[in-house]
């Protein structure tokens, strides 16, 4: 059975008292009283606690799953997320150390169910003899079941699908049956404050091969959801259609509803374009409705890491993580990258040109929070390097999944180049479907590489040491949460960040504060402090601005590491030393952990897997929070 081990420092890690979660930030601050009578399932004065779950997962209802092999249903799916032990298609037991609180089952709207349809024999499809070939191939090998997806992928593209297929009638029926099945588990096993399951499926748009998608969560249940069907891509690939269609569903049920972009590092520059869909300037109108519909990204996942890029910032010497194979093309592989193309792909680099853009329009349509997810095609929504159970199932736990080079199979994508994990920190004040995706829109979230590291940020103006030790719920009056609106002026913005480590996990190696600015000459800029780190007696900052590394104690031979370094929380109050109070500016934390093993140094302990000489064995797992934001406006 593939299970997480117990490690690091054996000790009880209690929560300190600014460990604790934020109330409400920026825009939509309310007061403590307003929080106890709000009606949303259990929102308290102050939230107790972080909440870890994934809003990016695929089952069997994933065409691109199940023609990879997946058998896995979304009932499987919430099981495992849940905590329960679940056999994975290739047959191994499969769990988590510990349950995740929430889960979006999010698979691809276009087609939904149709592959396990087919898979599982439907007899209205496969009277069709190419969808008979199809299902048969399916059934046959793994290699020829990926044939078949080929083949049913070029026919949508040319649009000479089976008859069976193109008739829209039968399609619309398998798809709304498919769903109403998805919505029923979904439905039985969302259990308030034990765990939460969301509606919501993914939005695949993909002009000429860039990646385009969008993960859409609604907050509502089936009682105000009813019998809305998913809006799928092949209807529109522009993003601005899928708002349309969240705000008629707001409209028409008074519900509530998001669209979470991820893997803008393979949008080929598209994803944070300076134009529109269709090539045309932004305006004030398109920045409003982005803003109010994509209040968080996805900006970490299997299918890399979209904070930074070297390219985009030369002097962050960790700008370079979960890049390898993912900075050469778009998703598909069709049209390699270009270097101008970075800056519409990474994260930090689009809340740079959302101050820009504010600048010019009055809104910055780039004001995101920021997440963590898996996207697993395997149904397991597993973020742990130790148990990691691979994007599709031929990924699975196995002796030959982590040998690649780059430059082989899709541009040296298919191997140890996909991360382990990603997962999603949502400060809340319950286990319960409005509470989190309030505590979403409010962006008062945090995405890790996958260990559930604690990570909290106030920012104001005058704060100071004193409130480390303080009561989290007295700094609503005069300070706001990650995702918040700094409002008001002073000598400088001060920010209190603490971080406290996976208690299953590493020590922490350093804090980081990132900022980026627009300058007085309208030039973009940005700068990375380190304001906290571990071993602080044998470290410091030199003059050249730069602090020592916090070693290794990675064995490879051993897959482990030992907590002799680094520390197992930091705190601080920093004071932002170039503060110009006529620039607009974000600023968010990035923590480090000690270096730690990859997952294809457990696959060759446990296999005796062969692994690429290229391949990369160790990484320093982190977290980014959602920023804050200041604008002399404000």
């Amino acid at each position: 059975m593939m299970k997480r081990k117990l490690r690091g420092t054996g000790a009880a890690l209690a929560l300190s008292a600014m460990m604790l979660p934020a109330c409400q930030s920026g825009e939509q601050q309310q007061t403590p009283q307003q929080l106890a009578n709000s009606a949303d399932g259990g929102t308290t004065a102050c939230p107790s606690q972080v909440f870890w779950g994934d809003t990016h997962l695929h089952t069997a209802n994933s065409a691109d799953a199940v023609f990879n092999g997946v058998r896995l249903t979304t009932e499987d799916a919430l099981r495992f997320a849940r905590g329960d032990q679940v056999r994975s298609t290739t047959g191994l037991d499969a769990q988590l150390s510990r349950p995740l609180d929430f889960l979006v089952v999010s698979d691809h709207a276009e087609v939904i169910g149709i592959g396990r349809r087919i898979a599982e024999g439907d007899p209205e499809l496969i009277s069709d003899p190419t969808i008979r070939r199809w299902h048969e191939m399916m059934n046959e090998s793994y290699e020829q079941s990926t044939r078949a997806a080929r083949e049913l992928i070029v026919g949508y593209a040319q649009n000479s699908l089976p008859e069976r297929l193109a008739d829209p009638e039968l399609a619309r029926e398998t798809i709304a049956s498919t769903w109403q099945e998805h919505l029923e588990a979904v439905e039985r096993y969302n259990d308030p404050g034990t765990f939460t399951s969301f509606i919501g499926y993914e939005y695949t748009s993909m002009p000429t091969g860039n990646n385009l998608h969008r993960v859409v969560m609604f907050r509502d249940g089936t009682d105000v959801f009813g019998d809305t069907l998913p809006f799928p891509a092949n209807q529109s690939q522009d993003p601005e259609d899928l708002w349309a269609y969240l705000a008629a569903y707001e409209e028409r049920t008074g519900g509530r509803a998001m669209a979470i972009p991820h893997n803008a590092n393979l949008s080929n520059g598209l994803m944070f374009a300076m134009t529109d869909f269709e090539g045309g300037p932004l305006t004030r109108d398109y920045a409003e409705r982005r803003r109010r519909w994509e209040p968080i990204v996805e900006v970490t996942q299997f299918k890399g890491d979209g904070e930074s890029h070297p390219a985009l910032s030369p002097d962050d010497e960790f700008a370079d993580f979960g890049n390898t194979g993912w900075d050469t093309a778009n998703l598909d592989a069709s049209a390699p990258k270009e270097p101008g193309m970075f800056a519409g792909e990474y994260a930090r680099e689009a809340l740079k040109r959302g101050l820009l853009l504010e600048s010019m329009l009055g809104i910055n349509p780039f004001q995101f929070g920021m997440i963590g997810a898996t996207d697993s095609h395997t149904a397991l929504a597993t973020g742990d390097e130790d148990n990691y159970f691979g994007k599709f199932v031929a990924d699975e736990p196995n002796a030959n999944r982590a040998a690649s080079s780059i430059g082989a199979a899709i541009r040296g994508r298919v191997g140890w180049q996909y991360l382990a994990g990603g997962y999603a920190g949502v400060w809340a004040g319950a286990n319960s479907r409005a509470a989190l995706f309030d505590a979403m829109a409010r962006r008062e979230v945090y995405a890790t590489t996958g260990p559930r590291m604690t990570v909290r940020l106030f920012a104001g103006w005058d704060l100071s040491d004193a409130d480390l030790a303080a009561d989290p719920c007295s700094l609503y009056d005069r300070a706001v949460p990650m995702g918040g609106n700094l409002s008001g002026t002073g000598d400088a913005p001060r920010f209190l960040v603490t971080a406290l480590m996976d208690p299953e996990g590493a020590h922490l190696d350093r804090i980081q504060i990132v900022k980026g600015w627009l300058d007085a000459d309208g030039e973009l800029q940005e700068r990375v402090y380190d304001v906290a780190w571990g071993d602080a007696d044998e470290r410091s900052i030199d003059a050249e601005g730069n602090l020592a590394p916090v070693g290794s104690t990675v064995s490879l031979e051993t897959a482990s590491y030992e907590n002799s370094i680094g520390d197992p929380e930091l705190r601080t109050v920093w004071a932002d030393p170039d503060f110009d109070p006529s620039e607009r500016a974000f600023y968010y934390v990035r923590v480090l952990e000690i270096p730690t093993p990859r997952w294809p140094v457990y696959d060759r302990l446990r296999f005796g897997a062969d692994i690429d000489p290229e391949t990369e064995l160790v990484a320093q797992e982190r977290a980014y929070s959602s920023p804050v934001w200041y604008s002399p406006e404000a």
